[in-house]
């Protein structure tokens, strides 16, 4: 194994938005996000993945400790998510949104307009171990981004979202991606980024097919962290219905299935150099979150896209 990269956290996850106005009312009013900064940028991110000069629109926003970018090119406009978009198809993303009551959250849901993947909110059952009880619920925003709420039994899940408050948004748990092959995915992640291994489990039968609305389903699921925690990444390697569609080799920042990572490393010129050095394509990134800031931005074996930015400095 090499000497780890020091992935540290993820800043954000950003997701490629048709109407920025209609996706900050959604994330603010049914999921209870706050928003950060909205601002109008002609320059950030624009070589992001070959893209021509566009002016974009990026609102950030929070929920407990973890942001989201919504970012809107406002000159021009990419692809839309294929209507027959399923889990197991490899360019799947979704955002897992922690809440304090599944019952009240998909109940308050209702009122705003959402696509449901999942028939109801499912409870894992007791047989399997690593994820017994814990409940969930897929569903997909206004651009058909798909997101899950999820809830956390008492001995499952990190501390944070069992201390008590009255919010029924809580955080962003993690994010988990549709990966073409688990071990490939680990020598990225682990063996590459240094992120550790969390857990993981393999989830099937009925409720994971009624989550999913994928008959049969069987996944493998790995969950990592980075050193400080924070918001995770969930490999989701699908056994059956076997790996989907591949991700488009011309998808675009612009493109509405377009989702990134963006990830602080300990030594970014470091974490270059030895993403070089196993052949990985590593192209610099110029962008502003509150200053200018040089990133790199790097595919998964998948090809799913990680923004590498420095750790800022105290």
């Amino acid at each position: 194994m090499d000497s780890l990269i020091q992935a540290q956290r993820i800043q954000a996850i950003s997701l490629t938005v048709a109407n920025a106005d209609r996706s900050g009312e959604f994330y603010t009013k049914a999921l209870g996000f706050e928003v950060v900064s909205d601002a109008i940028d002609g320059k950030e991110y624009v070589n992001l993945a070959a893209m021509p000069p566009s002016r974009m629109r990026i609102i950030t926003l929070k929920l407990g400790e973890e942001r989201i970018r919504l970012k809107q090119y406002l000159d021009i406009k990419g692809k839309s998510i294929p209507l027959d978009s399923q889990s197991n198809d490899l360019w799947f993303q979704h955002l897992a949104i922690v809440v304090s009551d599944m019952d009240r959250a998909y109940a308050h849901l209702q009122a705003f307009p959402i696509e449901p993947i999942s028939t109801a909110p499912q409870t894992i059952p007791p047989g399997n171990k690593e994820a017994a009880y814990i409940q969930a619920f897929k569903f997909r925003d206004p651009d058909r981004h798909p997101l899950e709420l999820i809830w956390f039994p008492p001995n499952k899940g990190r501390e944070k979202w069992h201390q008590k408050n009255d919010r029924l948004f809580l955080g962003i748990d993690h994010t988990a991606i549709a990966v073409a092959n688990t071990e490939q995915s680990l020598q990225f992640y682990r063996d590459r980024l240094g992120m550790q291994v969390e857990g993981g489990s393999f989830n099937w039968r009925e409720t994971q097919a009624r989550m999913d609305d994928l008959p049969n389903a069987k996944v493998r699921i790995t969950a990592l962290r980075p050193a400080q925690e924070g918001l995770g990444i969930e490999l989701l390697d699908y056994i059956q219905p076997a790996n989907g569609r591949p991700i488009p080799f011309d998808l675009k920042s612009d493109d509405l299935a377009y989702v990134q990572v963006e990830l602080t490393v300990s030594d970014i010129n470091q974490a270059v150099k030895q993403l070089q050095q196993h052949h990985l394509q590593v192209s610099p990134v110029q962008f502003d979150d509150r200053g200018s800031q040089q990133g790199y931005l790097v595919k998964d074996p998948t090809g799913h896209s990680m923004l590498l930015v420095a750790e800022p400095k105290d």
